[in-house]
């Protein structure tokens, strides 16, 4: 099986998108990844599940079982 800490480690200081399960959207700066997996992100904006933006949130803690899929933002 793959392990996705390496990839996440990589992802620190850079921007990111992270998709939770119930369809909401965070994008901001990979602040720290914990040896579960909680991520925390600054300068976080929300786009909810109907693709609404929901503003700036500042720092957001994303704890990692609400985790569907984190990716570089391009």
């Amino acid at each position: 099986p793959l392990n996705p800490r390496p990839m996440l480690q990589g992802l620190v200081n850079k921007d990111v998108i992270v998709r939770i399960k119930w369809g909401q959207e965070y994008t901001g700066r990979l602040v720290s990844v914990d040896s579960y997996m909680n991520i925390q992100l600054s300068g976080a904006e929300e786009k909810a599940a109907n693709g609404q933006d929901n503003g700036v949130l500042g720092q957001v803690l994303i704890r990692c079982n609400n985790v569907l899929w984190i990716s570089a933002k391009d």
